[in-house]
Parts: structure tokens; sequence; C-alpha cells
């Protein structure tokens, strides 16, 4: 099985070679105001605009976002559009690139008009010249791609039909890759797949498979009928099927299809998702990852894009947090031993209105107890922070033998759990100095406690919050669960 918790974090050691067709995406926000006095037109009134490299340059883009290093080889033209991407490629401490200079054709450049308020796309205006690079061109495409290849863990092909991706440079490139033994995905264009044939992973969409194989596509069952009948055409040991909404279909040579669906998100735009999809894949790849774990990752990711504006890119930490349960990551969310580290946390509770809660204990062994408290002091708050004894303290209180677990792991317990936002290791007998520091609204105790013994209520009463104790569940004591398992005639 692949362990994503470990392998994420060797994004940083991978290199893909990536190969296609570079463009600038200009996109310019604002809204439609009015219908304009000189022709039946609506005025979009823009307020700002945005620039960014997209296409296959967006492949790189994001591949430098995940940490992995890139050598891109593309073409762009003689123009200002052309520098603007060279400068831009140039300036990403990871991405190396070998581009041509075409100056017989513009630098792709696609400006879109997106309404600010509702991230709906209203415009599209493109300056392109899609038409096959020239013999010579190409043979430099293949001479950057092929000394590159050596370097690289996995190969993309980024093909948006704009001329970079002849049928010779594929062919060039797939041939090399093959013989170095090095993985080749595709993100295809255009009806003839059969210049694809002996790619590792191919990624068409639904629609594209649909136009590629003449058939219907629409169903599970459809598409992954499509897909396989694809992946025997192409002689590909794989095919991935974006379907939006419908998540991804995955078909390998021999096995059964795997579905998967689309993580619940707001979409604000789609544009340059496929180019995210197909960096995880190509970093994921390089690692040696099987084909599902690729495309679980990349499922992720495309989730985290689809929820940002523009032409977008995604992090470790973004990818990181989208596949591991929360739990796994709670313990470097929540947990907290400096205490000058809790300031912006609270903070930023504080800004948004949140009201903060506040309780404290050993928690050595964790039991329903402790449970019903801390969910009756989170069900009383917004957010709520636990103070939790050290190690030293709880001997203090405790007497020799405790804790029975050290304090790292008693937060992480603590952390796995909802109801606990945030874990504060003090080392003080009392939490009075922490309560004086996080500065609750609510101070909670078990029932056992008077509330003129609760440590800190004078603190908490005196800036106009209170104190709640809740009932306590008969019966469980973590002294008397320690005995227990300390004395034979107790067990």
């Amino acid at each position: 099985m692949f362990d994503f918790e470990k392998q994420l974090s060797a994004l940083g050691q991978q290199t893909v070679l990536c190969i296609g067709d570079l463009m600038l995406d200009d996109f310019v926000y604002g809204e439609v105001t009015r219908i304009s006095p000189e022709a039946p037109a609506p005025v979009f009134a823009a307020k700002r605009s945005e620039v960014v490299i997209g296409g296959a340059g967006n492949v790189a883009r994001n591949l430098a976002s995940l940490g992995a290093r890139c050598v891109f080889v593309g073409i762009v033209g003689d123009d200002e559009a052309g520098r603007i991407v060279t400068a831009a490629l140039k300036a990403e401490k990871l991405i190396s690139p070998h581009l041509v200079v075409d100056a017989a054709r513009p630098t792709t450049r696609k400006v879109r008009f997106v309404s600010e308020h509702h991230s709906t796309h209203l415009l599209r205006a493109d300056w392109e010249q899609a038409k096959p690079a020239s013999a010579g061109h190409e043979k430099v495409l293949i001479d950057h791609a092929l000394k590159a290849m050596s370097g690289a863990g996995a190969v993309v092909l980024s093909d948006y039909a704009k001329g970079v991706l002849t049928p010779r440079v594929i062919r060039a490139v797939i041939d090399a890759a093959n013989k170095a033994k090095k993985p080749v995905i595709v993100d295809p264009k255009g009806a003839d797949y059969s210049i694809y044939k002996g790619a590792t992973l191919i990624t068409p969409n639904r629609q594209e498979l649909a136009d590629a194989t003449r058939t219907a596509a629409l169903t599970d069952v459809e598409v992954a009928s499509a897909a396989a009948e694809l992946g025997r055409t192409l002689g590909t040991k794989a095919v991935l099927v974006t379907r939006s909404e419908a998540g991804m279909t995955l078909v390998i040579a021999d096995a059964t299809p795997v579905h998967v669906p689309a993580y619940p998100v707001r979409v604000r735009d789609v544009s340059g998702a496929g180019d995210t999809v197909v960096a995880v894949l190509a970093a994921m790849l390089a690692m040696n990852a099987d084909f599902e774990s690729a495309m679980r990752a990349a499922n992720a990711a495309a989730a985290i894009v689809v929820g940002k504006r523009g032409t977008a890119t995604v992090t470790p930490a973004e990818l990181r947090s989208r596949i591991l349960p929360a739990a796994s990551l709670a313990p470097e969310e929540k947990i907290v031993f400096d205490w000058s580290q809790i300031e912006e946390r609270l903070a930023e509770w504080r800004r948004a209105g949140l009201r903060i809660g506040f309780t404290n204990g050993c928690f050595d062994l964790l039991h329903p107890g402790h449970i019903k408290v801390l969910a009756g002091a989170r069900a009383a708050c917004d957010r709520l922070v636990v103070g939790l004894n050290g190690d030293a303290s709880v001997t203090r209180l405790k007497g020799a033998g405790r804790p029975v677990q050290n304090a790292h792991a008693r937060a992480e317990v603590l952390a796995a759990l909802e109801a606990v936002d945030l874990v504060v290791v003090f080392d003080e007998d009392t939490p009075r100095k922490l309560i004086e520091r996080v500065r609750p609204k609510v101070l909670v105790k078990g029932g056992d406690y008077k509330r003129a013994d609760v440590v800190g209520h004078d603190l908490v009463e005196a800036d106009g919050g209170e104190v709640v104790l809740i009932d306590l569940v008969p019966g469980h004591s973590t002294s008397s669960m320690v005995e227990r398992t300390r004395s034979p005639k107790l067990r």
C-alpha cells in the first residue's frame, strides 16, 4: 500500500520532464454593469487582472508548487507575451525552461473576463496560431527532451493542440522514455489518439474519451468499457478518465475498473484543473506509486484547485490535509508545547468573534468521564483549548509511576478528538498562567469541583466569562483504572 504520509514528504526529491503547449492566462475580474449605448453589448467594468502561466506551463507550476523539479520544453513567440512567459518560468527556482522561440507564431494567450461576484466566466478572447512546429523546431524540441530524459523520474506530454506535440515529437519522446523505463503521462487532445501509442498512462476527460472511441461513455460501465478499449488500442498500461462532478475512473489492463467520487467542494473555477491532475499523477508515478494511489492523490488535488480562482496550483500541505484522515493531521495542527505559538490562533478566533473555552487535566488514561467533560466543554463554546499537565507536573500531583503515558502520547490522543481544538502543555501544578494567556470566556471542569475551587475562575469571571461544571460519569477514574491494572486482586 502506498504510504501517503511518507511519500508526500519525498516530493522535493522528484524531477519531471514536461513537454507541451505553453500559454499566458490573463484573468480580468469585474462585473457587467450596463448595456453599451453604442451597441447591444454588455459593458464589463474591469476591477483587477491576474496574469499566470497556463497550458503545459501550468503543469510545470503545479510540479514546482508541490516541491518537485520540472524540466520544461516548449515554444514561445517573439513577442511581449512570450517574454512574460519566459521571465516567469525562469523566476521559478524549481522550473528549468528550455524554450524554442518561433518568430512566425504568437505566444498563445487567453484572456478571460470573469464575474468577481459570481466567479462566472463571461467571455474569453484567444490570441493563438495552432499549427505544427516546423521540422527545424521539432528537432530542437526533441534534442532538449532527450537530453533531459535521464534525470527525470517521469515524463508528461501536455497536449493543447497548439503545435508543439507533433507526431514526430511525441513518437521520439515516448520511444525514448520507454527505452529508459520512464513512465509517460499524456494529457491528450484531438480525435486521433494513435499518436500516443505506447504511453504509460493517458488522461482524457469523459467527453474526450467519448469522441476518441465514438461511444456515449456516460455511465460507469460505458466509461470503463470505452477506456479499456482505448487502452488496448494504444497499448497503454492504464487509462484515467476525469469526469468532473462524477469523479474519476481508472482502467488498468486485466484489472477491475476503479471509480472514485469527486470530493464535495464549492467549485470556483475549473481552469487548469486537468494540469494539476497530470502534475500530481506524474509526481506520484515518479515515486513509484501504483496507479490507484496516484489517481486518488490527483483526485484530491483537483478538488483543491477547483475551489480556487484562476489557473491555480496545489501545495503539499493542501494535498496532505485532503488525503490523510483528520486524526493523523491533528497532532501537528492542534498540539502546542511552545506557548508563543498560541497567540496567532487565539487572535484569529477572536477576530472571528468565536467564544473560546478552556478546560484542563492530566488525561493519563482517557475514559468516558473525560469524553463527557470534553464534549460538554465544547458544547459551551466555539473553540476549546485543553490545558494538559506536563509529565513532571503529573508526577507531582499523582505520585510515582504516573503518568502512564508521556505528554506527547496524551496530547496526540486528545488532539484526535473532534471536541478538542487546541492542546497546550503546561508544566506548572496549576493552569493559572495558561488561563491568563488564553483569556477564555468559558472555563469548564468536572462536577466534583465547586465553582470557587476551580483554578482561574476569578480571572475568567472578572473578564465577563463564566464557569461551567459538567456532571461526571460514575465509576470512571484514571487513578482507579491504574490501580486495577497494577493489583491482581482488583482485576
